[in-house]
């Protein structure tokens, strides 16, 4: 479990096949934030424990603490299904919940519902404006106000407009951005035509699961 706040930008270094067949997935080899004061971001790390790449929730299975780096595997499934993650490209990192923390965000599972495309990314003012295409499978979830997670990054909607079937169908969503998440999370290297994790609202899936009970 996850809140969507982002707790360091890292770097993903090395990328190694699990096998030789699609059905394979890969290794991963993250480098986590420069020490720029104790703790060390991977202190209070251990073998198995989740953190989210990007908004995916992965598990630690190797740890080399000198040069405070992790790896990952990922599955061949998880990666047809994310967008981001691959050798060079800098991730979100936010470690997993522990019981007693503050939730400054959503709750949010770490698991991936698709992968949106940016639209548009402009500063306006003091804050930068991120519009985001989402899928037609996903648009029905996305409200005014609503939250949503975008690259492991807890965000409000500011504005839905639904797009016609001849394009695509789906919605576009406005967010805004404020100079803090822009300069601390990996969100301020988008540009238009990016690709994006997202995850809708927890609370959304189980309102339209009632609703369908109900009907």
């Amino acid at each position: 479990m996850f809140t969507g706040i982002i707790t360091g930008v890292g770097r993903i270094v090395a990328s190694h096949d699990l096998g030789s067949s699609l059905q394979h997935g890969k290794r991963l080899t993250i480098a986590c934030p420069p020490e720029t004061s104790p703790p060390d971001y991977l202190d209070d790390v251990g073998l198995g424990d989740s953190i989210a790449l990007n908004g995916a929730c992965m598990t630690v299975t190797t740890l080399d603490a000198s040069r405070r780096q992790f790896t990952i595997d990922i599955s061949a499934e998880s990666l047809a299904k994310t967008t981001g993650l691959g050798q060079g490209q800098t991730v979100n990192l936010e470690k997993a919940l522990r019981a007693g923390d503050r939730l400054g965000g959503h709750i949010v599972s770490g698991h991936v519902d698709g992968v949106g495309t940016v639209s548009h990314f402009a500063q306006v003012g003091e804050s930068w404006e991120l519009r985001i295409r989402i899928p037609q499978e996903l648009a029905r979830y996305l409200a005014y106000k609503g939250s949503i997670t975008v690259n492991g990054v807890s965000l409000t909607v500011n504005q839905v407009v639904d797009q016609p079937a001849v394009s695509g169908g789906g919605c576009e969503i406005s967010i805004n951005l404020i100079p803090h998440t822009v300069q601390n999370t990996a969100l301020g290297q988008l540009k238009t035509g990016s690709g994006v994790n997202l995850e809708i609202d927890t609370v959304a899936r189980y309102v339209e699961r009632m609703l369908k009970a109900n009907s």
